[in-house]
């Protein structure tokens, strides 16, 4: 097989496409909120069972994680552009036929939207990941953290979408929303369409060192810690933050300030994406990460501090922060963990296993916290957080450690 030479310079070329990439976040990342922020309330409508209304939400979660390996095979087959051009495809599927769900008032095809989308998410997260490709050192975990940054933009993109376009549809609330939804995917289709080669993933492998067995790289204990930090940091916060807004309404605060607390959560949650590549730059992507873990640990002993609506809100910044700093610092260990040919394989594992345990925590957080309350759901936050936070700063102490 013919090797195509690159369009340019790597380092010009991994600028290049992290930009694209953190363009293209602002309008894929907006496809989970919309999902969150309606799923509920469409469920409520057309669910035939009260216990199901918030499955389309989980379905999301399932097909993010069910997506991520297939997702991986594409690339490492096609490579980076043509699966991210599939993957906008599928976006702008699932957000018609959510929209058909909505028209039709059948649950079942609702469902199958939301699952859909959550296909499609499977694609916008390795984003961060597609941004290292020609990167190295400081460079690549500036890069991202830049690609996150889009995800600040799409937190608010994705909420205004819903208040612009819910009612846009006369007769069939929230259908707008969803049509609205496929528009980004179609938006993002010409943005990703710029996206510059990498270096061909099948060439290297035979250029340079030999491919490793996946088993052999999942029983590194590199790579498994830094699988462990972002099962981890995203897991709790999804754990946690799925529970919240119930919490808050339980123990006597408004949807309002509920819905407000979400709102500075997901702004924290993006908002560090500005320093946390300089960050990892001069102290170490493991001490940013351990930071994060602490973050996280620290957001639960808020929470149960007490009830007050400053407790909840003080909870959900820290846990906001603790997941940019772990699950940013967890993407950048896993980058260093493999050669450029076992990237598809060994990034699309490691998502697997975060979403597949996001995926875990979402169906599992309400049930919770209905049996057996608030305080469990944070309790259970501290214990998960040390059995990592030991080994993250075990590795960042040692003195052969260099950033």
């Amino acid at each position: 097989m013919n090797v195509i030479p690159q369009v340019s310079p790597a380092p010009e070329t991994a600028k290049h496409n992290s930009w694209i990439l953190t363009v293209a976040q602002a309008f894929g990342g907006a496809n989970a909120p919309v999902v969150v922020s309606l799923g509920g309330l469409v469920g409520q409508q057309l669910s035939p069972d009260p216990d199901l209304i918030t499955l389309p939400v989980s379905l999301l979660n399932l097909g993010l994680a069910l997506g991520t390996l297939p997702a991986a095979y594409v690339m490492r087959r096609f490579g980076r552009r043509a699966g991210y051009l599939l993957g906008t495809v599928i976006g702008m599927v699932s957000g018609l036929i959510a929209a058909i769900g909505i028209v039709l008032g059948s649950f079942i095809v609702f469902c199958l939207g939301t699952c859909l989308a959550g296909f499609y998410s499977s694609y916008v997260q390795s984003y961060r990941f597609a941004a290292t490709d020609n990167a190295s050192g400081a460079e690549s975990q500036r890069a991202i953290a830049r690609v996150m940054i889009g995800g600040l933009a799409a937190a608010i993109i994705g909420p205004q979408l819903v208040i612009w376009t819910r009612d846009a549809l006369p007769g069939t609330p929230f259908a707008g929303s969803f049509v609205s939804q496929a528009v980004l995917a179609a938006l993002a289709f010409p943005i990703l369409f710029l996206l510059r080669r990498s270096s061909p993933p099948r060439a290297v492998g035979r250029e340079g060192a030999a491919e490793r067995p996946l088993f052999e790289i999942l029983t590194s204990p590199r790579y498994l810690l830094a699988i462990a930090t972002g099962v981890v940091s995203y897991g709790l916060m999804t754990f946690v933050m799925t529970a919240s807004p119930i919490a808050m309404v339980g123990h006597g605060h408004s949807i309002d300030q509920a819905a407000l607390g979400i709102q500075w959560h997901i702004l924290a949650m993006y908002g560090p994406s500005f320093v946390t590549g300089r960050l990892m730059v001069r102290f170490g992507k493991e001490r940013v990460a351990a930071i994060g873990l602490l973050l996280i640990g620290g957001s639960a002993a808020v929470a149960l501090a007490g009830f007050d609506i400053a407790h909840f809100w003080i909870s959900l910044v820290l846990l906001g922060i603790g997941w940019n700093f772990g699950f940013i610092g967890a993407t950048a260990m896993v980058a260093d963990c493999h050669t450029p040919a076992e990237r598809g394989k060994v990034q699309g594992a490691n998502d697997f296993l975060v979403f597949g345990t996001v995926a875990c925590a979402s169906f599992s957080s309400g049930s919770l916290l209905h049996s057996s309350g608030w305080e469990t759901i944070n309790w259970i936050v501290l214990p998960a957080v040390a059995l990592v936070l030991v080994p993250l700063v075990w590795r960042a102490a040692r003195p052969a450690y260099a950033p």
